[in-house]
């Protein structure tokens, strides 16, 4: 029996509060159907329905990966929501032989990136697709119009963008008929300009989804440069009986913006302990307590 878990209004789409990314699905040990089927049912389990995946994971393998799993167990597909991203063409995996990592928005690209998608993870949707990072040559009417045309084609349910500011947003909805309705953006307790440069405000005026990769700072939260906000983590989390990375990921959902932190491991006991930080309570000294340790000092 799954867990009750808060769930977000996404466009015509709903994503739990609590996504789990699959970027490194491909790092781990053991890449059997099986095995990520367990990853995807310890997720379920306590109600988190929302997979992350992007084109480029795994060397441009971590699709395929998951597809496996969805074939060897029929029915598995229906019960999550897919979102994947692509512009990314990196000189490994299939595209080894390309000179230089660069992006590519074009109509072609990526209406070739979907059907390989699709292909891949053995599905005829893509719930929500995220232009991956924002290309300096994209032409936002050329890239508008192929969005819009795979929404009303059916392949792709709803669209978004990944680390784009306002203004690259505004450009590429200019060219729209379907609104974006999520950007992927990096923020957590050791990444904090999202508070403060306008990225998080725009969003929260406009109502669309914000998903934080890397919520955890990418490991740096466990190292000595994250000492000082780990401190103040740990002591929160001994206090509720969970563990500090529970309490990052409780800074964000403490957040008015509704932020779906991403978060991202191949170790199983860690993916069924991931809804303990919807057991943290921050109160607002609380988090500005964190908030403060990561800046150095308090707030001006």
């Amino acid at each position: 029996m799954a867990r009750d878990m808060d769930r977000v209004k996404v466009g015509e789409l709903e994503l739990s509060r609590i996504v789990y990314g699959m970027w490194r699905l491909g790092d781990d040990d053991d890449t059997s159907p099986a095995h990520v089927q367990a990853k995807v049912e310890a997720c379920l389990e306590q109600g988190i329905t929302t997979m992350d995946q992007a084109d480029i994971y795994g060397d441009y393998g971590a699709e395929a990966l998951l597809g496996a799993a969805f074939r060897a167990s029929p029915g598995l597909r229906d019960r999550v929501e897919l979102v994947t991203k692509c512009d990314i063409v990196a000189p490994i995996g299939k595209h080894a032989d390309k000179r230089v990592k660069h992006y590519d928005t074009s109509e072609a690209y990526i209406t070739s990136c979907v059907e390989s998608s699709l292909r891949d993870m053995a599905t005829d949707r893509i719930d929500l697709l995220l232009i991956h990072r924002p290309d300096p040559l994209m032409d936002h009417v050329e890239t508008g119009r192929t969005l819009d045309a795979l929404v009303t084609s059916g392949k792709v349910r709803a669209v978004g963008v990944s680390n784009f500011r306002p203004w690259d947003w505004s450009l590429l909805q200019s060219a729209m008929e379907t609104p974006l309705v999520a950007n992927q953006i990096e923020v957590s307790v050791m990444c904090l300009d999202p508070f403060t440069n306008g990225d998080l405000a725009f969003h929260q005026e406009q109502g669309h989804a914000v998903m934080a990769w890397s919520p955890l700072a990418g490991g740096r939260l466990f190292t000595e440069e994250g000492a000082a906000v780990r401190e103040v983590l740990t002591r929160i989390g001994h206090a509720q009986g969970v563990e500090p990375g529970a309490v990052a990921m409780a800074f964000l959902l403490r957040h008015p913006a509704r932020i779906l932190p991403v978060m991202g491991t191949n170790s199983l006991s860690r993916i069924r302990g991931l809804a303990d930080a919807l057991k943290v309570t921050l109160s607002r000294e609380d988090w500005f307590e964190i908030y403060s340790a990561t800046l150095g000092a308090e707030v001006p």
